[in-house]
């Protein structure tokens, strides 16, 4: 029995009340486990989420392949990136980088050099922020040198941090795609090989490569430019770069070489894979007017 707040003696509680109390004690609790479980839901976002949806002036690009390919369009594909997933400890899945797994290389007799996925990170940045891709004339393929092949759309807002990438990307390799979260759009997606059926029939297919034909690349284009307007076609022009520290992937047959219909220097010196981006971007922005 128990004493209440003025002193008298309460009954007893019998088996039947204690079950009911207990009862009600758990249901209580399970429903402050329920709102604690969907508060954290709440703040824990996933990469997914994160990744922002296309603005109103993205939704007026090109959306299917189809209409991609109709006019004459920059198709870049980053050759031979190095995007691969690793389990440095057990319920661990981290992106393959020279940074945070040098013993992982050094245990398996893989170059440091080979695991720059940072290299892809720059690349895409270039791309995707160019006036070129905002104007709705840049495609962006990325070919890793695991044989994976990776479609970007131009609504993409790739994350500004390495970090941050990384985990889109072991996310991306994983699921297989990526969606907005504010739009029904995929905005990366892994795609079936080989890259060169998603090109537009009769387009111009180049390398950029150390060991190509010396050009400059402004003349270069406004060639290209003069003679699509003499045979009056409007197709896309495909270049390949490689997304590595060192080598020449175009050359290479897993990657560029069986697509490439010729390999072009642009600068008598060697250039990062991000600024052969930018220089491609700024030329063709500047030969169709678009700032």
């Amino acid at each position: 029995e128990t004493i209440v707040g003025n002193g008298a003696r309460a009954a007893p509680i019998g088996p039947a009340g204690r079950r009911r109390a207990g009862m009600a004690k758990k249901r209580k609790g399970g429903d402050d486990g329920k709102d604690l479980q969907d508060k954290a839901k709440k703040r824990k976002k996933s990469l997914q989420e994160r990744v922002d949806g296309p603005s109103e002036a993205d939704k007026l690009l090109p959306r299917t392949l189809e209409e991609r390919m109709a006019a004459r369009r920059i198709v870049v594909v980053l050759e031979k990136a190095a995007l691969e997933c690793v389990q440095p400890r057990k319920g661990a899945m981290e992106l393959l980088n020279s940074d945070d797994h040098k013993h992982i290389c050094v245990k398996n007799n893989r170059d440091i050099a080979d695991a720059r996925p940072d290299i892809t990170h720059q690349c895409l940045m270039a791309l995707l922020d160019s006036p070129l891709n905002k104007a709705g004339k840049l495609l962006i393929y990325i070919h890793t040198a695991q044989n994976v092949l990776i479609e970007v759309h131009p609504s993409l807002r790739v994350p500004r941090t390495f970090k941050r990438f990384a985990g889109l990307a072991v996310e991306l390799l994983q699921k297989r795609k990526i969606r907005a979260a504010q739009a029904n759009e995929t905005l990366m997606k892994v795609v079936s090989n080989p890259v060169e059926k998603y090109f537009a029939p009769g387009s111009r297919r180049f390398g950029l490569s150390v060991s190509g034909r010396q050009v400059k690349l402004r003349e270069f284009a406004a060639g290209l430019e003069k003679e699509a307007d003499t045979a009056r076609t409007a197709v896309p022009i495909v270049i390949a770069i490689g997304a590595v520290a060192h080598g020449d992937p175009v050359t290479e047959e897993r990657f560029g070489l069986n697509y490439v219909e010729e390999n072009l220097s642009i600068c008598p010196w060697g250039l990062s894979a991000a600024c052969c981006c930018q220089k491609v971007c700024s030329e063709f922005e500047y030969l169709w007017g678009i700032c």
